[in-house]
């Protein structure tokens, strides 16, 4: 059972813009501790804020909020497996509701997609609703 689908997309120049501005209250403000290790990591290090920074907007609106009601930017944060794929972590706030959506008897699952072509960063989540086993 899907309990929620967001997408969005991000200007990856609009992040570099912005990273050249305000920097680390930036990406203290929005993005987690493994979310920054990861970008400096990486050559493309705004296509990879872009990238996360779209799945954040996609996972709020798949929550059923968007960035209100008391969810934090650093309340979902993405990692990626040793595959490479990602995966959505949800705190705080975030968490809370994603517990209140899910049915009795279900666990929540939060599917992630992530790609980028320059100049754009995409990202989908679905928020799937499995049975215990």
């Amino acid at each position: 059972m899907i309990l929620g689908i967001g997408t969005d997309l991000a200007n990856i120049e609009r992040i570099e813009r912005t990273l050249e501005r305000f920097g680390d209250r930036f990406r203290d403000r929005v993005f987690t501790e493994a979310e920054q290790r990861k970008a400096r990591r990486r050559k493309d290090e705004a296509g990879t804020y872009a990238k996360r920074w779209a799945a954040k907007e996609a996972c709020s609106k798949a929550l059923g909020t968007g960035l209100r009601m008391g969810i934090g930017w650093k309340d979902m944060g993405v990692t990626n497996l040793e595959t490479g794929q990602p995966v959505m972590h949800l705190t705080g706030w975030a968490a809370e509701r994603l517990a209140t959506m899910t049915p009795p008897g279900h666990e929540a699952i939060v599917h992630v997609s992530l790609t980028d072509d320059h100049p754009w960063a995409q990202a989908f989540v679905v928020i799937e609703a499995r049975p215990k086993v």
